[in-house]
């Protein structure tokens, strides 16, 4: 058996996706070739599927992972496309045996979460998260240490991720924030006006605000972990 007739792309189903493993000593357009059969068979069950394209040990294939992802999302309409989540340390592991033991019934924290209005001039802080049932009117301010998350019309100013954390989002059902700060990035006012959930995060590009559904923000997050 010669090597074109060893599969360059294997794919398999895990849990509400698929998972590509790629031979990465082969060529872009014979990676394309092979995938392009396999999802061709798949049918309509790839339109938004989740998919992941795992490289093995190679850690120099971002380009080639990003530009194989953009072609399965135009040819085949799929969803997220990710490479596999990070490997879990032993320390990581004993934080989620711990987690999953114990549970949540009775456990204190630090996230601050109110149900209601928050008006012009009010200022809300939280050393952690915030989780904001309701609207925030302008000329509000939420400040927080990670996310802060609306369940409503979001039009004050928020400020993520405060001093430095730049992997904290802001997610609003109504995002409409006349400032908006993440970490040490600052943006002005943003008004998409999509009229769909949306969050921001940091990029390379800046702050930028994307459609909550498409971007899974919290898609790679491994269990339910104690904040």
């Amino acid at each position: 058996m010669g090597i074109k007739d060893i599969p360059a792309v294997k794919l398999k189903g895990v849990g509400d996706g698929f998972w590509l493993t790629l031979d990465t000593s082969r060529s872009e357009e014979e990676l394309k070739a092979q995938m392009e059969k396999l999802f061709k068979q798949l049918r309509h069950l790839a339109i938004n599927a989740r998919v992941i394209i795992d490289t093995g040990e190679d850690r120099t294939c971002d380009e080639l992972v990003e530009n194989l992802g953009a072609y399965l999302k135009e040819a085949f309409d799929v969803g997220v496309v990710t490479p596999p989540p990070v490997k879990r340390s032993i320390p990581v592991e004993r934080v989620r045996r711990r987690d999953l033991s114990r549970g949540w019934t009775h456990h204190r924290s630090e996230v601050l979460m109110l149900r209601g209005r928050v008006r012009s001039g009010q200022k809300i802080e939280a050393k952690k998260h915030i989780l904001i049932t309701g609207n925030v009117n302008p000329g509000a301010e939420i400040s927080a240490g990670g996310d802060i998350i609306v369940l409503g019309r979001l039009l004050g100013q928020v400020h993520a991720g405060i001093p430095e954390n730049e992997e904290a989002l802001v997610f609003a059902l109504d995002f409409r924030p006349t400032h908006i700060q993440i970490g040490r990035v600052v943006s002005s006012g943003v008004d998409s006006g999509a009229g769909c959930a949306e969050y921001a995060s940091v990029t390379e590009e800046g702050i930028v605000v994307q459609d909550y559904l498409s971007g899974n923000p919290f898609g790679n997050l491994p269990w339910p972990q104690v904040i």
